[in-house]
């Protein structure tokens, strides 16, 4: 988008603002920008760090509650509810009030929303801290059921695994939902979280883009699973592995280039070959030619 589409937006962004909802929804069927989030976890802290490229009009979930915002980076044109606009540069910080942020983005954003909170659980926390509009919540259903069917060799090369392995599925669901050997996500800074699989139940999906070769997330520590650990979903055409340390511990390491966010949508989902993971423990699959 040039400086003079830009400045055109922006005349007509007061006129928006009365149709926001409707803005959504027709902006949600088109091709989404890629938008970054990388999740921050502290000492009583969630750090929620997002960045929009410059030209995107971006519209926010609803926020239930009054929180930090630490503007890092860029320009934008903020619109609010009532059609008044104002211009906010960077750096700044201010205190957030309950409602949604759009805004049309002048130059590339990097944008902090800070909570006071223990919890380390993305999921949780999103439905926790934000509203999620119908015609965001219609478009990732419907988005989601397209996954679904697009994923099925998945679920067939994973019947492969148990089979060549010698497990049956309850025992390994038994094992997978041992509560006993989870921890929480430890801080840091992470390009994922947790959430609805296309494959099967919870996966851990990309939220920022990962580079090949660079860790995403610890999936073990001191013997006990991370979130990484314990949803991590097999596929036959894996974009991660598992990386046993010298120390025991393990760690979820990409294969290839990840998409991360688009839009308000989850990047991809991050799977590994079952395969390799149970090498790690010296768990070998024999195919039915092998035996």
């Amino acid at each position: 988008m040039g400086s003079s589409d830009l400045a055109e937006l922006a005349q007509r962004l007061p006129s928006i603002a009365s149709s926001a909802g409707d803005l959504e929804a027709r902006s949600l069927a088109l091709p989404q920008l890629a938008c970054p989030v990388v999740h921050h976890f502290g000492p009583g802290l969630y750090v929620r760090e997002v960045r929009i490229p410059a030209g995107a009009f971006a519209v926010g979930h609803h926020q239930r509650c009054e929180h930090l915002n630490v503007f890092l980076q860029g320009r934008v044109l903020m619109l609010g509810e009532d059609g008044t606009t104002r211009e906010l540069v960077a750096p700044m910080i201010f205190t957030g009030q309950p409602g949604r942020k759009m805004g049309l983005i002048l130059e590339d954003v990097v944008w902090q929303n800070i909570y006071a909170t223990e919890d380390r659980n993305v999921e949780t926390l999103e439905a926790m801290l934000l509203d999620k509009s119908p015609a965001w919540l219609d478009s990732d259903t419907q988005r989601r059921a397209e996954e679904v069917a697009a994923r099925q060799a998945d679920r067939d090369d994973f019947a492969r695994v148990l089979d060549e392995s010698g497990f049956d599925a309850a025992t390994v669901a038994l094992q997978s939902e041992n509560e006993g050997d989870q921890i929480p996500m430890p801080h840091g800074a992470w390009p994922m979280r947790v959430g609805c699989s296309a494959i099967h139940g919870r996966g851990v999906l990309a939220s920022a883009p990962i580079e090949p070769g660079a860790l995403i997330a610890p999936a073990r520590i001191g013997g006990m699973r991370t979130p990484a650990g314990r949803y991590t979903n097999h596929s036959a055409t894996p974009n991660a592995r598992m990386e046993l340390l010298p120390s025991g511990d393990v760690n979820l390491v990409a294969l290839r280039s990840i998409a991360g966010c688009k839009g308000g949508q989850d990047g991809e989902e991050i799977t590994i070959d079952y395969r390799q993971a149970l090498s790690l423990s010296g768990v070998r699959c024999i195919k039915r030619s092998e035996s």
